[in-house]
């Protein structure tokens, strides 16, 4: 049965990440040429003062997740598709062979900061666990305004939902939500209102740079968090990369056809273990390879494979 490999968004980074990536001739390489397409030393960029920033986050998990993803199939069984939530669709796209690597450096420093400049402040996040969209929805809809923009930004499960939006207009969806019997209400360490309109400009601006680069058709089953689907034009993944920013996450329909089209287990690329979780009630098996060695995920693969 096939094997997906799932590279996490913003939210995801630890101090130290690139730091802590495994001892590999693919992992250096990686790290030399995210630096040569920066122009500088992309390992300085994972300490906790860089990781304040939204430029340094979303480029040390593009290049944890390319470089994880390379040294488990460089020794290992291959995978046969991938999917990435938020930024992580770029690390998605460069090992499913749709966009090189190095361009992929670049328009993702172009993409952390355009999302910075336009809301430096006083905008970000916030979990809402324990409540559906269907309760959800009406609270939002009532907060939002010109004034205090709030939207529904990310289905992650049934009862996993995140709201972006200003401070204030979160805040109060929060209340809201909680008193409505939602069990937590928890900003996320994301210091822009992805994935909602708030950022149509900024992803107008990103499309405009992907006409000077190059995508290619997949070689890899490619699945869009943000559409729900697998896409394989070049034109339609290049749109879908760049307007991800301002778009919902859909995870969970995303996930939930993965599983239809029998992909059976999911490998999901370092730091942590979120989506991992969220794909447990769905795969058989979902793993997180920041917790187990990598030898013993490519038996996993292999037997997958096999099966």
């Amino acid at each position: 049965m096939p094997t997906l490999l799932t590279f996490p968004g913003q939210g995801a980074q630890r101090t130290g990440m690139l730091h802590a990536l495994p001892d590999h001739a693919v992992v250096t390489h990686t790290l030399e040429q995210a630096s040569d397409a920066l122009g500088e030393d992309v390992p300085r960029h994972d300490d906790a003062e860089h990781l304040a920033s939204t430029v340094s986050v979303q480029l040390c998990l593009l290049v944890a997740g390319v470089a994880s993803a390379r040294a488990l199939l460089e020794d290992g069984p291959p995978a046969h598709g991938v999917a990435g939530l938020s930024i992580g669709a770029y690390a998605a796209a460069v090992v499913a062979g749709a966009l090189s690597f190095a361009d992929a450096v670049r328009l993702v420093k172009l993409r952390g900061t355009l999302m910075a400049e336009a809301y430096p402040r006083g905008y970000g996040m916030t979990a809402i666990l324990g409540i559906d969209v269907g309760q959800l929805a009406p609270l939002v809809a009532s907060v939002n305004t010109v004034q205090t923009p709030v939207f529904i930004a990310n289905y992650n499960a049934d009862t996993q939902l995140v709201i972006a939006g200003s401070d204030d207009a979160m805040a109060r969806v929060s209340e809201l939500a909680l008193a409505a019997g939602a069990r937590t209400a928890q900003r996320v360490a994301i210091a822009v209102p992805s994935h909602c309109a708030l950022l149509d400009d900024a992803a107008a601006r990103l499309q405009s740079a992907f006409a000077e680069v190059t995508v290619k058709r997949p070689t890899l089953r490619y699945f869009s968090a943000s559409a729900a689907r697998e896409l394989r034009d070049p034109v339609r993944i290049a749109e879908d990369l760049a307007r991800n920013m301002a778009l919902p996450v859909r995870w969970h329909e995303t996930m939930l056809l993965a599983r239809a089209v029998d992909m059976d287990l999911a490998v999901e690329m370092p730091p942590g273990n979120v989506l991992t979780k969220l794909c447990q009630p769905l795969f058989p098996q979902a793993v997180a390879l920041a917790e187990m060695r990598g030898d013993s995920v490519r038996v996993l693969m292999g037997r997958a494979q096999d099966g």
